[in-house]
């Protein structure tokens, strides 16, 4: 788990008091967050840039409100070293080490296909480390065509860390902030109060063994995490949360039934890579 030494956390909330003004200011300039259609594709599902080749039907892009790119660190990110893939009843579990090239690569590549999209973009930044997470934000802020950041974080990351990401990182960009489940109805309102545009909600963790009886540990996919979902959902909206569906949408009824529920958008993520009669 990344942290922080107290000389780092001492540095850090000086900085940010030092930038108070100037974050205020921001604020009053910050984008709202709107969707002209409720479904996008969820973080790690579709790459780094919209192909509108690539789907058909319920996945079509042409459907999406917006573009969620592969999460993305400021430094390159190598795949784990034996990525995995275990079924199991309702879904499976996927480990992969979250590869990617890193912010400033990934800008170099796509940023020109961002600005051509027809649909806006939304990034997804890996928030770990909240002086790398601002500065990653702010590399983002001329960039056209990004709508909103969307920030997820390392498993038993502290809300303190969570928190001082939204502070060292409020500004122009809306912020999504992506969270377990288990986060969602007790960090997300603080969030939100904070000034985060959204809740969004993460795939969660799991552990399986694999064929050579090693424990293998990784992100949980699959239908069977609907109702859950469902469930969080509502009691999110409930409270007047602005909440982000996402874990086991897998038929277009399933989405309807979320915004049904309250989301103001749905993330769609595995049934992405299925085909159409897989996902009807």
């Amino acid at each position: 788990m990344p942290k922080q030494s107290p000389t780092t956390m001492r540095l850090l909330r000086r900085k940010e008091q030092e930038r108070s003004s100037q974050r205020h200011e921001n604020i009053k300039m910050k984008r709202d967050l709107y969707f002209s259609k409720p479904i996008m594709n969820a973080a790690g599902s579709l790459g780094f840039a919209p192909d509108f080749r690539s789907l058909e039907d319920f996945g079509s892009l042409n459907r999406f409100g917006a573009f969620v790119t592969n999460p993305i660190s400021l430094r390159p990110r190598l795949p784990a070293a034996q990525p995995a893939l275990i079924e199991f009843p309702g879904g499976f579990l996927l480990h992969t080490g979250l590869p990617n090239p890193g912010l400033p690569a990934v800008l170099k590549k796509h940023a020109a296909r961002w600005n051509r999209a027809d649909i806006p973009i939304i990034v997804h930044l890996m928030a770990d480390r909240p002086e790398e997470t601002m500065h990653m934000v702010q590399m983002l802020e001329d960039i056209e065509n990004v709508m909103a950041v969307e920030l997820g974080f390392a498993p038993l990351l502290s809300n303190d860390i969570i928190l001082l990401n939204l502070e060292m990182c409020v500004g122009e960009l809306p912020l999504i902030f992506s969270l377990p489940a288990e986060q969602v109805l007790s960090l997300g309102p603080r969030l939100v109060q904070g000034g985060a545009a959204a809740i969004s909600m993460t795939s969660p963790r799991g552990a399986l063994m694999s064929v050579g009886n090693k424990l293998i540990t990784g992100r949980l996919y699959g239908q069977s995490l609907f109702p859950r979902s469902l469930d969080i959902v509502h009691s999110a909206a409930m409270i007047g949360m602005p909440i982000i569906g996402a874990g086991g949408v897998w038929t277009k009824q399933d989405a309807a039934d979320m915004l049904s529920a309250g989301a103001m958008a749905v993330e769609i993520d595995a049934s992405l890579w299925l085909p159409r009669e897989a996902s009807a």
